[in-house]
């Protein structure tokens, strides 16, 4: 019999200790209907009351066990409080029935010691259920300390996607619903100061440089725009869920609720003062997943709803600075609502080897936002869903353990992939005019109206690869992405540009030709423009949109240096690491230049010594540059550069400083 139900059923034994012995309660149970059991196919019907039992006689014992039962979790409080607040000599034969409802006690459990003898149990302990409390309470009051660790373990890689299956009742939860739903909370609360040499756009979180299209709005004026911000909207907040599968033992129903403060800040009448301090909560992730074990070396499983997404998330680097997390400095990753499947294999061996290949249907995204400030806030952007099909995504993990020294993860080899379509509407009202003093050249006012009665739409292709690897080893762990792709600014990565427009292909423009203007027409969620011509023969068409293509990636290598310095592993010099990273993000030139923006290359360079109190508390220190070089710096004319503290520039760059705890939980 497990130790919390003996537990219990001792103490029950105590409960009824004043009054006669449950003599007849296995009888009552056996003549109870089908009818008067619960709905729970797990629990068995309860015990009828004796009615030999002197009312009132278990009261006092009753209350203080029902107090130590919601302390274990057993009972909710509500439930006590029901049971607390019945008849007196109704609260044992309430308090039975809620046991057997969630399976605790059976009865074959409580006729099975028929013969104890409850006044010996009673004369065993100094005081019936008084006892049993106060020993509960010191165990949860003066938990017993975990052992001291013999090694010190080496850097883990940061990784947010499951790989192998869950296992059914394999979380130990912290909270038990009535619905047999188990729940254990985490999170974090982390605040920094930060010091930023030049940070133009006033923002909390390093961005690029030059992000416009002329890059004036980007001169912070006289100064470089030095900048110091305290921040919390770092704090975060979720919970794993686990449902019970009654039907069998291999399924795992788990799921995950998250949020954090990285949102919006609010606009409310009360809050316009103090926006600065009163970002709001966000959704992180949310979703459910399925996992079903063939055997022990091969599974299934399907995630539904939010999740970091296969291509590209498997590989994150070791910051401080989350808010962006190298936000365009080539990190590349993304979170997005999802059906995801996968089957993985234990290939097992001296090394463990296991292998899990993915597939995913995401909601395409491209991150090319509406004009109409309530359209954005309303629905977001359109030019993903508008291409009506999903966006698809791959990927194929490869595990090995390297390094089979104490301590140290397991080994990784990632490829991932994503393919998706983006396209552009022009409503027929939105269509241009052909306005041009020359007939010759533009024939008619309503040549493109005639020629797009019900309006155009323009397609263009979101293609990318990833190649990850993971290598932790005792003294050091590397970790490092390559990514190639166009179109990719909903990763944060690809110089945060999105497409431009081809007008390779028109003859002749709306305009002369010495001095052609181009006629365009707004996107249905003007987001972008749709630009319209005449071709060699004078047929009326608009200009394709092409994809910006890019490339980049880090590297990210960490050193648990009270593990290479052989310090104590429970002393307070165990958790002292330090992590070099370097990232590089690479727009091509052409595309930019023809885009018409002035950023092309984006690197970051970070160093980052972590000090971990004890396993709930660190405390971090960043030191980094990020930089942004135009597109092309050999231009003789300096007119054509970007504007930086008043002068044509090259180059910007900020040497930011953050230094902070992280209390987790």
């Amino acid at each position: 019999m497990p130790k919390l139900k003996q537990w219990i059923f001792s103490s029950l034994l105590v409960v009824v200790s004043v009054a006669p012995a449950l003599a007849g309660a296995k009888d009552a149970i056996d003549s109870k209907t089908p009818a008067e059991t619960t709905g729970n196919p797990a629990a068995q019907p309860a015990p009828a009351a004796n009615p030999n039992l002197v009312p009132n006689a278990g009261t006092a014992n009753v209350t203080a066990l029902l107090g130590v039962l919601v302390m274990k979790g057993v009972l909710a409080p509500g439930e006590a409080n029901a049971i607390r607040n019945a008849a007196p000599e109704a609260e044992f034969q309430l308090l039975v029935e809620a046991l057997a409802r969630k399976g605790v006690l059976s009865a074959a459990d409580l006729s099975a010691p028929a013969g104890t003898n409850p006044a010996a149990l009673s004369g065993a302990m100094a005081t019936p259920v008084e006892a049993a409390s106060a020993q509960v309470a010191q165990v949860s009051t003066q938990p017993a300390k975990p052992a001291a660790p013999k090694v010190i373990a080496a850097v883990a890689p940061l990784r947010v996607l499951q790989l192998e299956a869950s296992k059914p009742d394999g979380l130990v939860p912290d909270l038990k619903l009535g619905s047999g739903a188990r729940l254990k909370l985490y999170g974090m609360v982390k605040t920094s100061v930060i010091y930023d040499t030049s940070s133009p756009y006033g923002t909390d979180m390093p961005l690029p440089g030059f992000i416009t299209a002329s890059g004036t709005s980007f001169d912070p004026g006289p100064t470089r725009s030095p900048e110091f911000h305290a921040k919390a909207r770092f704090a975060r907040v979720g919970t794993n869920f686990e449902w019970p599968d009654l039907a069998g033992s291999n399924t795992a129903i788990t799921g995950k609720l998250e949020f954090d403060f990285e949102g919006n800040f609010s606009r409310a009448l009360n809050r316009n003062i103090s926006t600065i301090r009163s970002s709001m909560a966000s959704i992180r992730l949310a979703y459910g997943r399925v996992d079903h074990r063939f055997n022990d070396e091969t599974s299934i499983f399907g995630v539904f709803g939010q999740d970091w997404t296969p291509f590209g998330s498997s590989t994150l680097p070791n910051l401080f600075e989350t808010t962006g997390l190298g936000l365009g400095f080539g990190t590349l990753y993304e979170r997005a609502p999802q059906f995801r499947f996968g089957i993985g294999h234990k290939i097992g061996g001296s090394r463990n080897v296991f292998f899990q290949p993915e597939f995913a249907v995401v909601m395409p995204a491209y991150g090319n936002d509406p004009s109409n400030v309530a359209d954005q806030l309303g629905y977001g952007e359109k030019q993903g869903a508008d291409s009506g099909r999903p966006e698809v995504q791959a990927r194929l993990v490869l595990q090995w353990q390297l390094d089979k020294a104490p301590g140290v993860a397991p080994a990784q080899l990632i490829f991932s992939g994503v393919q998706g379509d983006r396209k552009v509407m022009v409503r027929a009202s939105d269509i241009p005019l052909c306005t041009n003093a020359d007939i010759l050249i533009c024939p008619d006012t309503k040549v493109f109206q005639s020629a797009f009665p019900h309006g155009a739409q323009t397609t263009s292709n979101r293609a990318g690869w990833t190649g990850e690897l993971q290598l932790p080893t005792r003294f050091v762990t590397v970790i490092t992405k390559f990514w190639s792709g166009s179109d990719l600014r909903w990763y944060f990565v690809g110089s945060l540009d999105s497409n431009f427009t081809d007008t390779a292909g028109i003859a002749k423009v709306c305009g002369t030709d010495a001095a052609p203007a181009f006629c365009t027409g707004s996107s249905n969620d003007g987001a972008s423009s749709v630009t319209f011509g005449l071709n060699g023969d004078g047929t009326p068409v608009f200009a394709p949109q092409r994809p910006v293509r890019s490339m980049g990636g880090f590297v990210n290598v960490g050193f648990p240096l009270g593990r290479i310095f052989g310090v104590d592993p429970a002393g307070r010099n165990a958790g002292w690491q330090l992590y070099l990273h370097y990232a590089f993000d690479q727009a091509k030139t052409s595309d930019v230049l023809r885009l018409g923006n002035q950023r092309s290359k984006n690197d970051l360079a970070a160093a980052t010594l972590s000090w971990k109190m004890n396993s709930l508390v660190s405390f971090v220190l960043e030191e980094s540059m990020y930089r942004t070089r135009i597109a092309n710096p050999n231009l003789a004319e300096s007119a054509t550069f970007p504007k930086y503290e008043g002068m044509p520039a090259r180059e910007w760059h900020d040497i930011r400083s953050e230094f902070g705890p992280i209390f987790t939980f």
